[in-house]
């Protein structure tokens, strides 16, 4: 059970086009967001980050969505992994990825390159951090050093929801958990402390 409730849509003017274009193309509006509208400035703020590092840039969409969901599982959120599952769908990453993306140093359906970023996702999402500079040297064989900002940014970017979501125990919407059952349930996923 969550420890503050979200709020209903339609307080803050403001951040209604935003919590349209999620209803859009996720068919919901995230509790997480729901919840942080308390503060409409850190939601706004928020928002456009995710926006910026997220769907801006050269590194593919559905890569960003692997690298977060697999920082999502290091990190053990939930929330974010269900969330992660149901956008990486949606950004066209196969269901075969998606199941096998804890596996992504040993399984052919990754790339080298895709190894390399989702490496450092997994490395960088640990506690303590344990991303090297072999990864990085790895990494820059297949990304540009603007290309691992987005990278390290997707990473950073989940370290802050990860604990916002786990913290907050967020209740995990209807949708994304049976997205999440589904495609990463054979894994041993389950909803955890965001029973939904």
């Amino acid at each position: 059970m969550a420890h503050l409730n979200p709020l209903s849509k339609g307080l803050h003017p403001e951040l209604e086009p935003k919590f349209d274009y999620y209803k859009k193309t996720r068919g919901f509006i995230p509790n997480s967001i729901l919840t942080m509208q308390r503060r409409p400035e850190i939601a706004k703020a928020f928002m456009q980050l995710n926006h910026v590092i997220l769907y801006e840039g050269t590194v593919s969409e559905e890569l960003k969505m692997l690298i977060s969901l697999i920082s999502s599982q290091v990190s053990g959120c939930k929330y974010c992994q269900a969330h992660m599952a149901n956008l990486s769908k949606i950004y066209k990453a196969s269901k075969e990825k998606i199941v096998a993306v804890w596996e992504f140093q040993t399984s052919p359906l990754f790339t080298p390159a895709e190894r390399a970023a989702l490496n450092l996702s997994f490395k960088g999402a640990l506690v303590p951090n344990a991303a090297t500079i072999a990864d990085f040297d790895e990494a820059k064989k297949y990304f540009d050093e603007s290309q691992i900002v987005e990278i390290v940014a997707s990473i950073a970017l989940f370290g802050y929801l990860n604990r916002w979501n786990d913290t907050m125990a967020t209740d995990l919407e209807e949708y994304p958990k049976k997205i999440a059952e589904k495609l990463i349930g054979s894994k041993g996923w389950n909803v955890g402390k965001h029973k939904g």
